[in-house]
């Protein structure tokens, strides 16, 4: 599941003409970053939601052929990652699947980060497994963190306060058995991370490589730097 509806305030005036996925960051579009990334995983299929300039995204995955693309059409209500997810199941299907913001990516390491994640996927004891990075390690973090993580991977929700060792990469695992029973169209997906931690389900897989994150227009200077001193 690929989130590339939202409106991307931050990303202000960058997004007034052009939908955040599309901005390009080492002459690559946001999107296709990711969309390579699961392309050279194995992933075969990627369900792209679209609201905010829908037709440009739409257009610019029309000729991309792996993973195939399945558009899930937000444009007459903007549902939020939760709700997008919802009504996407008829395509995502009975079985966990990839979650994948599109305002970031990963440079960098040895393994492969997808294919690392869905190894450690176990559901006997997981709900949600997500992709983690070291916050201070991580390129354009501007807030104090999101978990802590004990030895055995299990994740907690930062307290009010907390200064918190890990940042969510956007990319994780999630069971749609979850979903089941939200009759509402519009709702998040983070209190599905924070419920699933409660009950001790909610697990991380620390990312191999650095993080970049591109949640506002500075962001693409600093991550553009980040990938020439990467060499990339």
């Amino acid at each position: 599941m690929i989130f590339a509806a939202g409106l991307g305030t931050r990303m202000r005036p960058v997004t007034n003409t052009l939908p955040k996925p599309l901005v390009k960051v080492g002459g690559k579009p946001l999107i296709d970053h990711m969309l390579d990334r699961f392309a050279q995983a194995g992933v075969e299929t990627a369900v792209v939601n679209v609201h905010h300039f829908a037709d440009q995204i739409v257009t610019h995955l029309a000729n991309r052929t792996a993973p195939h693309i399945v558009i899930s059409d937000e444009r007459g209500k903007l549902l939020d990652q939760g709700g997008g997810i919802r009504k996407a199941l008829p395509e995502l299907g009975t079985e966990p699947f990839f979650l994948c913001n599109t305002d970031a990516f990963w440079v960098g390491g040895t393994r492969d980060n997808l294919a690392m994640l869905a190894e450690h996927w176990a559901p006997d004891k997981m709900d949600i497994l997500l992709l983690v990075a070291a916050s201070a390690a991580s390129i354009g973090v501007d807030w104090p963190g999101d978990f802590t993580m004990d030895p055995d991977a299990r994740l907690e929700r930062r307290k009010e306060r907390q200064v918190a060792p890990f940042v969510y990469t956007g990319v994780g695992i999630i069971k749609p058995e979850l979903f089941a029973g939200h009759d509402e169209d519009i709702f998040r997906l983070a209190p599905f991370f924070f419920e699933a931690a409660e009950k001790g389900r909610l697990y991380g897989q620390r990312l191999d490589g650095f993080w970049l994150h591109v949640g506002t227009p500075e962001a693409i200077g600093d991550a553009e730097r980040a990938l020439s001193r990467a060499g990339k």
